[in-house]
Formats: C-alpha cells, structure tokens, sequence
C-alpha cells in the first residue's frame, strides 16, 4: 500500500474527536494507561494489513501527536513504532533505514560508542551475560594450548576481550599467543574499529600476552564473508564467537553461513541472540508487528528502570533500536545489507545441530553468572534452556531475553 507522505493534517476532525473520546475513557482504568501506545499502534497495524488508507491515516496522524522520542516509555514506543509503521505504509523503509545507518556512521566515534556501552553494561546484563558466558566456554575450551585464535562475528566492538586477556595472563601454565580476528560490517564503523584495534593491542602489552589484531572489513553482510578469509594457522586451535550476529544473516543464508564456520574446525563456538522471532512469522506483517512490539516494549522498560530518565546513553540505545525496528517491519532486507530478523533459542538450536553438537556450560561458568546477576537490580534471572534448546537464558521479570550457548563440532 502505498500512502501519501503530503499532508499529514487530520481532515477530518469529527472522527478524530470521536476515537480520542474513546482512548481518553479507556485511559480513566490504570492499567489501560500503561498500554495507550499498544493499542494505537495495533490499530494502525491492522490498518496498513487491511489497506485501509483512510484508517491509517487517521491513527498515524494521532500518533503523530501523542509519541515523543523524549517522553515516557509509551511515548517512545509509540515514536519509534510510528516511524516504522510510516516507512511501512509509504514504501519508504529502504531509504529509511539506509539514511538512518548513513547519519549513524557520521556521528559515530570511538569516545561516544565507548561511553554508551559502558554505561549500558554498568546498568544492565543484557551484554555482560552473553560476554561472561562466552568467556567462560572459551577459555576452557583453550586449556593447555599455545596458539589461540579468536574470530569474533559480534556487535560488541571487542568489550568482552580485556577480561579474557587478564585470564590469559594468569594462567598456571605458559602465557600463550592470542591472534584476534573482528568481522566489521559496514555500519560498525571503520574509523572505530581502528581506534579499539590500538587499544586493545596496547592492553595485551600491559598484559603481557602477545598478541595479533585483525579486522575483516567493509562487508555489507555477512554473508559475504569466505572461509579463506580468516587465514587460519597451522597449530593454532580456534574459537568463533558470535554475539547478536547470527540475526544479522540472511535468513536463507543461515544454515550455508554456519556449515562455513564448521569447517574452520573450531574448538567451540559460543552463540549469544535476542530471544525474539522475527523470522517464522515474516510473511504475516500482524504477526511480525506483534512480537515486534513485545520484544521492544519489554527492552524499552528495561532501559527504563535501569538509566535515569534524561539519559544520554539510554536515547543513544534506544534510537539504536529505532533502526532495528523500521528493518523488520518495513524493509525486505534485499538492499539494506544488514538482517535484524532475530530467532528464538530453540530455532537456532535446529540450525546449529545441523553442524555442531550443545556442550553445557561448566558449573563454574554458570558459578560466574550468578554473582554478575547480583551486581545488578532485582528482576534479572538466570534459567536453564529446556525442551527442544540447549545453553541458558537470561530473563528479565520472568521473561527470556538473551539466550546464550556453547557448540562444538
């Protein structure tokens, strides 16, 4: 459906009056308050899904009013779910999202990455569980060897990497020769990655570990990337770690992308994801938009318990997710490079078992991530994978968001 961007004005002010009237008697229960956003933004939904132009216009142009980028959580659901839904509407998600990355590599710097991400991990687990149990099954998966190669395909600009270097330094037996390999995509940052290259390089000499740094750059998906790429070394064992970087796959690439990585012959392979599925559900639009909307309502309310409200750091991640939320539901991922269709622990676990087999997380790892739960404010959990998944979740009031699992050959 293609909508009109021209006039965004209510012409009809009657039916405006009308659906307000209802919203604000809904809005006299409390607990209709707190999902004032919901409620618009499933209408306009099911409007965009039905083509009911005249519909949607009506709802875009009042939450058009109503949301804030600046405001309260519903007020930034509704703001960054109205672009989404606008983009979606008028065809426009590929210029989009493609802008959105474009500004967003202009602005970023080494300094301000650095700063959001520190804060984000001093506020939240939601990285810092993913970095410790990777660690964790890297480290013991390299025990007794001298030559340590570490591809690492993740969004998580190299932050887990400074507590594993000091591991390394005070192991019992020889330090041994770690080479790091990074995968940058292009909107990580080439300039940053340049930056975080010399630092940590500077940080194994402090810690007396030798040690190689690489980047695998300028890859506009990760499907791009070759098993020739990585120049393994004879002698050396491997690891892959995979941090919020399998979603960024093509989702009819997966299965090929990760029979690559097998014949690299890894040690393990650690997998960290966001337990969401924007995959199973994506040629229903509803469907998408629902678990949309349910993933980053509770991600929007876990940022805000855990920053200040006038948080810099807190609007930098959540315009973050703004790009992520216009790419699943009003882009078909052909032309923006980048795949933000997440799956659900179960989901990849079938995809993984296709090339490797689960190996549990060692008592002293699960040890490891209990007391990094108790640094941080009541709600968080940590709970065993059941059923047809294997690794662990981690959950917020009850509910899983962040998977985490070990694999190997």
């Amino acid at each position: 459906m293609m909508l009109s961007t021209e006039n965004m004005q209510n012409p009809h002010p009657h039916y405006h009056q009308t659906f307000a009237g209802c919203l604000e008697l809904e809005l006299d229960d409390p607990n209709a308050t707190e999902r004032w956003a919901a409620e618009l933004l499933r209408e306009c939904a099911t409007a965009i899904s039905e083509n009911d132009s005249g519909k949607l216009h009506h709802l875009l142009w009042m939450l058009n009013e109503l949301a804030s980028p600046y405001g309260d959580c519903e007020q930034k659901l509704a703001s960054y779910f109205l672009q989404a839904l606008f983009c979606k509407a008028t065809e426009l998600g590929e210029h989009c999202y493609k802008t959105s990355l474009a500004v967003a590599e202009r602005w970023r710097s080494f300094e301000s990455t650095r700063k959001v991400i520190l804060k984000f991990q001093e506020a939240s687990p939601w990285t810092t569980f993913g970095h410790v149990a990777s660690n964790g099954a890297i480290l013991e998966a390299f025990e007794g060897e001298a030559k340590l190669h570490i591809i690492d395909i993740s969004n998580t600009y190299c932050t887990q990497w400074p507590t594993l270097l000091e591991a390394l330094a005070t192991r019992n037996d020889d330090t041994p020769h770690l080479r790091l390999t990074v995968v940058a995509t292009v909107g990580m940052g080439g300039s940053v990655m340049d930056e975080i290259g010399q630092r940590m390089e500077k940080f194994a000499r402090l810690m007396g570990v030798p040690f190689e740094f690489r980047v695998i750059r300028n890859l506009t998906r990760l499907d791009e990337l070759k098993y020739e790429e990585f120049g393994l070394r004879e002698g050396e064992a491997v690891a892959v770690n995979c941090v919020g970087a399998l979603r960024r796959v093509s989702v009819q690439e997966r299965d090929a992308f990760l029979g690559m990585l097998s014949r690299l012959l890894p040690r393990v392979v650690t997998v960290v994801e966001e337990e969401a599925d924007f995959t199973s559900c994506k040629g229903e639009f509803v469907s998408c938009f629902e678990e949309c909307l349910r993933f980053y309502t509770m991600y929007f309310e876990m940022l805000e318990e855990s920053f200040a409200p006038t948080s810099n750091e807190r609007l930098a991640l959540e315009r973050e997710c703004s790009k992520s939320i216009v790419s699943v539901l009003a882009c078909d991922g052909h032309e923006t490079g980048d795949c933000e269709r997440r799956e659900k622990g179960r989901q990849w676990c079938q995809r993984l078992m296709e090339s490797f087999s689960p190996s549990s997380f060692s008592d002293d790892v699960v040890d490891d991530l209990k007391a990094l739960l108790r640094r941080y404010r009541p709600g968080w959990s940590l709970v065993p994978a059941e059923g047809d998944a294997s690794g662990l979740y981690l959950t917020w009031k009850q509910e899983p968001a962040v998977w985490a699992c070990a694999w190997k050959p």
